[in-house]
């Protein structure tokens, strides 16, 4: 872990585009044989990156990491059950943690409660942005610690409906502050490398975690979703009548009118399409928890703690040109590699899961790791 003194914290970030690329360096999307990308992947291997750093590293954060929270007017921060309740179990997760501290000199980082500060609904976006404008502001002035770094050692969970909306009066101020948000994309002054993309919490379900055992996954690809975006469009054109790819237009289907069918559909197939728009986060977050290899096809998002976890190894990663060569590169999978890629995505649930009650390694800590 890097030296969590606030002095390794304290730089000021130059934003010198919005628009970056899902694919880092030495993080390339599928181009050529599956047989040439899984031996680069290393589906073999840990989910991890650099297993032998994350583990001490890890031990080193779980001793010594230490978040100050500024003071807010509520102790009810957001819902824990809606989709966006991944943030809600952030706040909630964080206040019954060792790592929350009462003494600003011992925190390494410093928590704006944007969302725990009073935004009733039915505000206008103006007025929602104006009472945070008003909130910061207040901290700026009556506590010394912003100004020592200009931010850099600060940072505020920003999810569904206020997202960056909320911060618009304050773009200026929060430049440096590290933006922990749900479903960033190029278009959400979202920064790779410096903000941190927070997993969705998958809701209470009918059915179970799945398991390794593929022998149910009978459909070789499922999709289905509202078409709300251009790869999502370009997916029905090409695939929505074919017999191995089931790319099916429609609202996700409530509890009543038969929401078991459409988990069942994760848990029968061997690939869920995973394609940009604002479905994308939960797509995945359910392909993971049946065990479905995700195919992410997005150019522009930012997947959870990607710096961390090699997404190559339980995830495919298309770009959005290859769509209409999709069912062929999925036959091109040779069965072992399919199953180190399955293995993988059942690997690596804990990571990107939300509790009630915290556990280790599980989403609210590789969060803290991430930050």
């Amino acid at each position: 872990m890097k030296n969590l003194k606030r002095g390794g914290l304290a730089c000021v970030f130059v934003i010198v585009s919005i628009c970056f690329s899902i694919y880092p360096p030495g993080f390339p999307p599928f181009q050529g044989s599956f047989q040439a990308y899984a031996q680069e992947a290393g589906f073999f291997g840990e989910v991890f990156h650099g297993p032998e750093a994350f583990d001490p590293d890890y031990e080193e954060m779980e001793r010594k990491f230490k978040i100050f929270v500024y003071p807010h007017n509520t102790s009810s921060c957001r819902t824990l059950n809606d989709e966006y309740g991944n943030e809600g179990l952030f706040y909630l997760n964080l206040n019954r943690s060792r790592f929350l501290t009462n003494d600003p000199e011992k925190a390494h980082l410093f928590l704006i409660p944007i969302s725990c500060h009073s935004l009733p609904a039915g505000r206008s976006e103006d007025e929602r942005a104006i009472a945070v404008e008003d909130f910061v502001k207040s901290l700026i002035s009556k506590y010394p610690y912003w100004n020592r770094t200009l931010g850099a050692d600060h940072f505020f969970v920003t999810c569904a409906d206020i997202r960056v909306t909320a911060t618009a009066r304050i773009t200026n101020l929060v430049k440096n502050s590290i933006k922990v948000m749900c479903a960033p994309s190029y278009n959400d002054e979202y920064v790779p490398h410096k903000d941190v993309s927070l997993p969705q919490r998958v809701p209470p379900l009918a059915l179970t975690p799945a398991g390794n055992d593929i022998t149910n996954r009978i459909t070789l690809a499922f999709l289905r979703g509202l078409n709300n975006s251009d790869i999502r469009q370009k997916l029905l054109e090409a695939w929505e009548n074919d017999l191995e790819l089931h790319i099916q237009k429609g609202r996700k289907p409530s509890v009543e009118q038969g929401d078991l069918v459409y988990h069942e559909a994760f848990n029968n197939s061997k690939y869920c399409i995973c394609p940009g728009g604002p479905e994308l986060d939960r797509t995945i977050a359910l392909a993971i928890h049946y065990g479905c290899v995700p195919v992410i096809m997005s150019d522009y998002y930012d997947l959870p703690f990607k710096d961390i976890l090699d997404w190559r190894k339980f995830s495919i990663i298309l770009e959005e040109s290859q769509v209409y060569y999709l069912r062929e590169h999925l036959n091109e999978m040779l069965e072992h590699e399919y199953r180190a890629l399955q293995t993988n995505t059942v690997m690596v649930r804990k990571h990107l899961q939300w509790n009630i009650v915290p556990a280790k390694y599980d989403a609210f800590h590789m969060t803290l790791y991430d930050l």
